[in-house]
Order: structure tokens, then sequence, then C-alpha cells
């Protein structure tokens, strides 16, 4: 059956990773998603490992499901292939800097023009409405104007560090597929597209605020920002005798029953400390402590079985590697082995979410070649054959 998405149609400007992880989920759940790309490519085809130049491990994780098109949009004849395309699409999507849009001539004004219902979405650092409007932005900046690394600080009582993954690019692609959804909802109530801005950094500061604000929501303040729970150095993968373990002790009959567990069951009725939630976050690093030293005394096995019993929230700490052999990913189909028209035998990461009547595509198309399908898409927006060859000819595209 087709994807929920199923009719929508994306041309997709964006490159590396938050701009085209959004248009995946989208790509994932049906959407016919076009990624325009120039003729030297995303710059992420070219991040390895690879069996091939240009098809590195990162962005076949984020193309998957989409149809590969090169225009060379400097080019006039790149430019009018383009609008062409717009006639019949409903979002254009975009991850470089407005100022860059409109020296292209693809300002919203202009396809507003060709297509009143087309849906423009701009991804990119800063709102234009403030004064960082135009300021470069990457994962790294982002994540330190929001103060992610001042509290990766304040957790560990070391040097400010980036959190290891792509956090805002992916928090900021996963805002941005649900305003396309959003405006795509609107344009059925109302007939006409709109433009849409997903800034990062405004993104990023929603973010963290929700959590760490804290006593600064209140004018006047009443207490240091900062969500003590999440800051205190012992909130961590606990270790045991033989390895690590994640637990989280939170509610009244978690603790209870925890110190039951281990022969302390007195103190969650005489200790005030365990009085209250508000009683524990006060304190929460001092009974993490109390958890940390516990659980080194036995093995994960043995806690982990004494936990799931006592019905206290536990998981085991993977790493990258024994993730990818998770029992429970692989029954659910996260993780699969998928034959690639160029690139053989690869791993594929599954979509996370499903539909009962409408499912989603997951990797019935794996990330495309560059051009791969440029004339078939080129043929759809109305160029013959011959149209094409000559783009190809002039550098306009890579057939």
């Amino acid at each position: 059956m087709a994807g929920a998405l199923n009719g929508l149609r994306v041309l997709d400007l964006t490159s590396v990773l938050m701009g085209p992880f959004a248009t995946q989920l989208l790509a994932d759940m049906g959407a016919d998603v076009i990624k325009i790309e120039s003729p030297a490519g995303d710059t992420v085809r070219g991040i390895g490992p690879m069996r091939h130049a240009g098809m590195g491990s990162i962005f076949l994780h984020v193309n998957r499901n989409k149809r590969s098109l090169v225009l060379d949009l400097k080019k006039t004849e790149g430019l009018a292939a383009f609008l062409k395309l717009v006639e019949t699409a409903d979002v254009v999507v975009y991850n470089i800097r407005p100022q860059a849009m409109l020296r292209l001539g693809i300002d919203y004004e202009r396809l507003k023009a060709i297509n009143p219902r087309i849906i423009y979405a701009g991804l990119y650092g800063y709102s234009e409405k403030g004064p960082y409007a135009g300021k470069p932005a990457y994962d790294d900046l982002i994540q330190g104007a929001a103060a992610v690394p001042s509290l990766m600080s304040r957790a560990s009582g070391g040097e400010p560090r980036y959190v290891p993954l792509t956090l805002a690019d992916r928090t900021v692609g996963l805002m941005a597929s649900n305003a396309i959804l959003a405006a795509v909802i609107a344009r059925h109530q109302t007939g006409v597209g709109q433009a849409v801005e997903v800034p990062m950094f405004e993104t990023m500061a929603q973010y963290v605020l929700g959590e760490h604000m804290a006593g600064a929501t209140f004018e006047p303040p009443m207490g240091e920002t900062g969500y003590p729970r999440l800051l205190v150095q012992e909130r961590r993968p606990y270790p045991t005798s033989d390895g690590h373990l994640c637990v989280l002790i939170y509610t009244d009959h978690h603790w209870e029953k925890f110190l039951g567990l281990i022969g302390q069951g007195q103190l969650f009725e005489q200790d005030p400390r365990f009085a209250s939630i508000g009683a524990r976050t006060q304190h929460i690093n001092d009974l993490y402590r109390l958890v940390a030293q516990a659980m080194a005394t036995q093995s994960t096995e043995v806690w982990t079985a004494r936990l799931n019993e006592a019905d206290i929230p536990c998981m085991p700490m993977h790493d990258v590697d024994s993730l990818l052999q998770d029992p429970h990913l692989l029954a659910v189909g996260m993780l699969q082995d998928v034959q690639h028209p160029s690139e053989g035998h690869l791993r594929e990461i599954g979509v996370p979410v499903s539909f009962s009547g409408t499912p989603g595509l997951s990797v019935q198309k794996p990330a495309p070649r560059l051009g791969q399908h440029s004339a078939e898409v080129l043929r759809e927006a109305g160029l013959s054959d011959a149209q094409a060859q000559a783009l190809h000819k002039q550098c306009v595209t890579r057939i």
C-alpha cells in the first residue's frame, strides 16, 4: 500500500544532514522527494567509509526513498528546469541562507507566482527577524549557542563538550518535517501555500530551556537555572561487578522497592530526603550515589533480574557495536539487510513509526546515485529526451 504521504511531491534542495534528514522522514512516509543536487553532489556523499565514490555511509542513511536529479541552478538552463518542476510540486525545502536563495532567483515570491500552492520551507541557523540573521550555522555552533556544552560541563564537572551526535541537525530536521506537514494541512483548508522558517538556534533554545529554565521561569527568579536531576554527576550508567547498567528510580513505588532490595527499606519512611519527588530532586546526587554503591556489589545479570522482578526500570548499556545486535531492534525490523543496486549488501536503518492502514515505504528505494533519476524527473516535467541530453552536454544536469 502507498505511504501516508503518497501524492506529496517535495523538491529537496538541502544537503549535508539537517535538511536531508527532514526530507527522508517525509520520503519514508510516502512522499515523492526529488533530491536536487549540484553537479558536484551533496558534500556528505564524500564522507566515508564507502565502496564507491559519492556513496558514503552517512549519505546512505539520510537519503533513502528519494530520487536524485542533478541541476546546476547557477546556470540559466538549470534554473529554468527547476522552475518548471515547481509548477507541479507541493513543497520546496532548502537549508542555505535566504540571501543565497535570493541570489539564485529561488525566493518565495517568485515561486508563489508560479505555483500559489507551493510550501517554501527554509531550514537555517537563525530567524531572519533577529540580529543573528544570515550568520553561518553548523551543529557544533548551535549546540554551543544553545548552552548544550555548558550543561555537559555542569553535569560532569569537566570541560564543556559537544554531545557526540549531530543533535541540533536532527532535532531541527524533525521540527522541520512537522512544520512542513502543518503547512500542508493548512493548505488543505485555505488552498494556498506559505513560506515556513525553521531556525536552528530558536529550535534548540526551546529544547534546552523547556527543562533548564527552572527558577528563571518566574519573575523575580525563584532559584537557579537547571533541572537538578539531569545535572548531577551521579546520573550515569552504574558500574556493576562486571559491566554497566542503566537504572531509573523515579517514583515513590520505585524508591520504596529499591530500598527494600538493598535492605534499607526503613529509609523510605524515616529519611526526609525520600518524602516527595521535590525532596528527592533536591538531594538527587546523594540518592543516586546510594544507587551506584549498591549496583557495584553484583553483576549486571543479577541486578537486571532483581530490578525487573521489582518493576524498577532498567536497561543494559549498549555501545554502538552491541546496539547493532540488539534483539528487539532486529525483531521489529529496525536493522535490515538490503541489496543496493550499486553498493551491494548493506545494513539499513528501518523506519521507527508504523501505520495500520498506510505503512511507510521503509527501505524500498535505497539512497540514489548522483543523478540517477535525472532523465525520468525531467521527462515528468515535460522536457523531451533530446532536451535532457542537451542539458547534460551543457553540464547543467547529469544523466
